[in-house]
């Protein structure tokens, strides 16, 4: 089954949306260097359009949470971290170590944390929700900053700026 994509800007970069029939596959932000103008401007898959209207709804704080069928890519052990970031509400953070103790096993930390890196659907499983024990911002395929702005814009306190 042929794979459709698109590309969308976002307020973090370009989003690059992969599915097919089965569900969204993959979403992940590219700097917009990284995409090619004319494959900016192609017109989106019907097959993609929702994801894309979500998408936006989400950046413009219309949409705490996605209704989508996805179909991610993963072993049984990555599927079941990763369906274990959709139980982490809208404009809350969980820790390695409380995700690992929600699946089961808290020596499992290190296994977690890498399942997480290779969630292929970022935003719509919420893997930037996850953070260290300390409250930092540890690991994120997109890049801390991406990191900090995702969880910035779900904050019910928004941080003003100063500087």
């Amino acid at each position: 089954m042929e794979s459709e994509i698109t590309y969308h800007k976002t307020p973090i970069g370009i989003a690059k949306i992969t599915g097919n029939e089965n569900g969204i596959q993959s979403v992940c932000v590219l700097d917009e260097k990284e995409v090619l103008k004319e494959d900016l401007a192609k017109k989106t898959p019907e097959l993609l359009q929702n994801c894309v209207t979500q998408l936006e709804e989400y950046f413009n704080g219309e949409r705490a949470s996605f209704d989508l069928t996805v179909n991610p890519e993963g072993t049984h052990f990555q599927i079941k971290v990763w369906k274990s970031l959709l139980n982490i509400p809208y404009g809350k953070t969980r820790s390695y170590l409380e995700q690992s103790k929600t699946l089961g096993d808290a020596k499992a930390i290190r296994a977690v944390a890498a399942a997480n890196g290779k969630n292929p659907l970022w935003i719509i499983i919420p893997c930037h929700r996850i953070i260290g024990s300390d409250g930092s911002l540890t690991g994120y395929a997109g890049g801390l900053w991406r990191k900090k702005w995702l969880l910035n814009h779900e904050s019910p306190n928004k941080q003003q700026s100063l500087f």
